[in-house]
């Protein structure tokens, strides 16, 4: 609105759920939750904007102070001094190891390089200190990357270099998110639960994000009027496919993986992104028209809604657990 945005009905639609209801997000009851605890959102800028979102509606209850250990606004923390519970975001667009090797790669957009079975140690090695990690990724694989696996290129994705095979973003993605998983379940001292977000979809009609695409829709899709298909589906696909086997070998050491599947509630929101409006016109910006980031207030507070209902659930589940453990004595 500040940039001239002239609808504002994209901040009164909420998501219902079938066959219940989804309270409003409650920010006392959810940092009484997460008193005392730590909660770090893994990922590119749309993990950031989630963090943001958060951020804005925990300001209702109390306003964090900024206790980053670097100037980097990539890795940003903030405390809630009241509650000791502190908020970080940590910039890895891919989850793996990863460099731009050609700003002016296949479309002008840039060359990446990928080591797909290599971890990014700036999140892995600071993982174990948070009792909540909330691993996301996606955008980002749209772009020209080149795959490295054992130290050597097994391919792209629309990398145009002569003799590399197009693997396709899918493959990278499903590598990706295959060595972040392991990362995690190798963590000697991590205890935490970790949870994927899954793929928010981006709302370009008329060209792709550097062609002219834009967002101008100023309502909802009916729930008929679009589908998850496509590649959308397909990257939704391979992320709760990793995920459900990064959850069964996780078990074995004890850890645990919660779904926070935001696909559907986001797909149906092409009005909730900033557009045009996201900046001055004057300015030159990277994503002219944003279809991708999320307007605060916006669909993405829908998110937190669904994340403290997951962790009231959690609470519930917990002690049932310890009443089952105490049954058990008690028979033994």
């Amino acid at each position: 609105m500040k940039y001239g945005r002239p609808d504002a009905d994209f901040m009164k639609w909420r998501w219902k759920p079938d066959g219940c209801e989804l309270p409003l997000f409650n920010p006392a009851q959810f940092l009484e939750l997460v008193r005392g605890k730590s909660m770090a959102f893994v990922g590119d800028s749309v993990a950031r904007n989630q963090m943001q979102s958060m951020i804005c509606l925990l300001s209702r209850v109390e306003y964090p102070i900024d206790v980053s250990h670097t100037p980097d606004e990539q890795y940003k923390r903030w405390r809630y001094v009241t509650y000791n519970f502190t908020l970080a975001n940590f910039w890895t667009p891919h989850l793996v190891k990863s460099a731009e090797t050609d700003p002016n790669g296949p479309g002008k957009t840039g060359l990446f390089t990928l080591y797909l079975d290599e971890a990014d140690d700036r999140w892995t090695s600071e993982a174990e200190e948070f009792d909540y990690l909330i691993i996301s990724s996606g955008h980002w694989f749209y772009r020209s990357l080149v795959f490295h696996e054992d130290s050597k290129i097994v391919g792209c994705h629309y990398c145009l270099l002569e003799n590399v095979p197009d693997l396709t973003k899918f493959y990278g993605y499903r590598k990706a998110f295959r060595t972040a998983f392991k990362a995690i379940n190798a963590l000697k001292n991590y205890k935490g639960i970790t949870y994927l977000r899954t793929f928010a979809p981006s709302h370009f009609e008329g060209g792709i994000w550097n062609q002219g695409g834009n967002c101008v829709r100023t309502r909802p899709f009916r729930s008929n009027e679009t589908a998850l298909a496509d590649e959308n589906l397909e990257l939704y696909m391979i992320q709760v496919e990793e995920f459900r086997k990064a959850e069964q070998e996780g078990r074995e050491r004890g850890l645990k993986y919660r779904l926070l599947d935001t696909t559907q509630a986001t797909l149906l929101r092409p009005d909730g992104h900033p557009s045009r409006y996201g900046h001055w016109a004057h300015e030159n910006v990277t994503l002219y028209n944003d279809c991708v980031h999320w307007c605060l207030p916006g669909p993405i507070d829908t998110w937190s809604d669904f994340l403290l209902e997951m962790l009231k659930t959690e609470g519930r589940r917990s002690r049932e657990e310890k009443l089952l453990f105490s049954d058990r004595k008690l028979k033994a």
